[in-house]
């Protein structure tokens, strides 16, 4: 059977895969989806994770900004490269101040967004992002035209911009996994088979923001590689080359200012568990102004959207967002909760694709699929 021999090809190949079932799967589906609702709700209550405003509230500076947290830390580095200074000073020299660890050298973020921010300042970096944003929600419109109705859409684009409140708060995009997730959306968005190097560029900008954005690059290696398509997997390996030998020159760049004294990295092995995954989704969008018995199986519904797309463009988003999901699952400490940046907007793109994918569901229940 071809489901046997290439898995990731029948599936890529199927369209609408939920009315596709036959009576017996929409059944199983549907309390599959109505059990993992009722768990997220229920697992909803315990303590939240930190909010993306991650900075305490005890101490602000003569500016009106926090003194405390993570994007507090990326703002002095900021204004300390803005004057003029070192990256890799100023970054391990504040890492020490703040008793961050410089242990290992991924611990130390890639300088690419300081130096862009050095070139176009906060209302620049904003705008970018902004930029960004509308071309995501531009590009998912096309590619999803002749896939889903008007309405539909509409539906997604706004889900686009509800998760992606962020680029109202200019503070906060210097936090790497904000544009970097960002790119990633756009990268999605842009593929398709004909002209796909737009999508390897934001891609590429994404992981010279953020290294743990490679999955992403990776998943599409693998695509590239099952389908045959030679020359698009020599050019997103050759990316990867190229970013392995950036990130060895990181490493050199952080080693040669390190001190015996600098604190190490805890390591990531946090074992918080999907639900948790959820919570951080549900508190990093719009979902935050709901209960969390509400938010965190709204949170969960997006996936079963993608799920029912179907297609490469379906097969695709759901790989990656499983993968992030089970990652962070297993990886991440509770201060790592921006980790699920990196899915977001397109993620919760998904919400408006949910309708279709249910109807064909319960078709599928009442009727059963004649299609082979």
């Amino acid at each position: 059977m071809q489901v046997l021999k290439d898995p990731l090809g029948w599936w890529c190949a199927m369209e609408r895969p939920f009315a596709r079932l036959p009576r017996w799967g929409g059944i199983a589906l549907l309390f599959g989806l109505i059990a993992a609702l009722t768990w997220a709700a229920a697992t909803a209550s315990a303590p939240p994770p930190p909010r993306v405003t991650d900075e305490t509230q005890e101490a602000v500076d003569q500016n009106g900004h926090r003194k405390h947290g993570d994007i507090a830390l990326y703002h002095r580095i900021v204004e300390r490269v803005d004057a003029g200074e070192s990256y890799y000073t100023a970054a391990t020299d504040e890492h020490r101040a703040a008793n961050y660890p410089t242990i290992p050298f991924v611990t130390v973020r890639l300088p690419t967004l300081y130096w862009v921010h050095k070139l176009v300042g906060d209302k620049g970096l904003q705008i970018l992002c902004w930029l960004i944003l509308l071309a995501t929600v531009l590009a998912w419109e096309r590619k999803l035209s002749d896939r889903i109705n008007l309405a539909e859409r509409t539906f997604a684009a706004i889900c686009l911009f509800m998760s992606a409140t962020t680029v109202f708060t200019p503070h906060v995009l210097m936090m790497h996994d904000i544009p970097a997730g960002m790119l990633l959306s756009l990268a999605m968005g842009l593929y398709n088979r004909r002209v796909w190097w737009p999508a390897l560029l934001a891609a590429a900008a994404a992981i010279f923001i953020r290294e743990i954005a490679v999955p992403f690059v990776l998943l599409w290696l693998a695509f590239a590689v099952t389908e045959r398509r030679w020359r698009e997997a020599g050019a997103i390996t050759t990316l990867l080359v190229i970013f392995a030998v950036v990130m060895v020159l990181h490493a050199q760049a952080v080693e040669a200012v390190r001190l015996a004294s600098d604190k190490a990295s805890p390591g990531w092995s946090g074992m918080l568990g999907l639900d948790w995954v959820l919570q951080s989704l549900s508190r990093l969008t719009a979902l935050l102004f709901l209960p969390p018995a509400w938010s965190a199986p709204l949170a969960l519904l997006p996936f079963f959207g993608w799920l029912g797309l179907g297609g490469r463009t379906g097969a695709f988003a759901v790989l990656f967002f499983a993968g992030m999901g089970l990652a962070m699952a297993l990886f991440a400490r509770v201060e790592n909760f921006y980790w699920v940046m990196l899915v977001l907007p397109v993620y919760a793109a998904g919400l408006a694709l949910v309708p279709r994918a249910l109807f064909e569901t319960l078709t599928a229940i009442r009727i059963g699929s004649s299609k082979p």
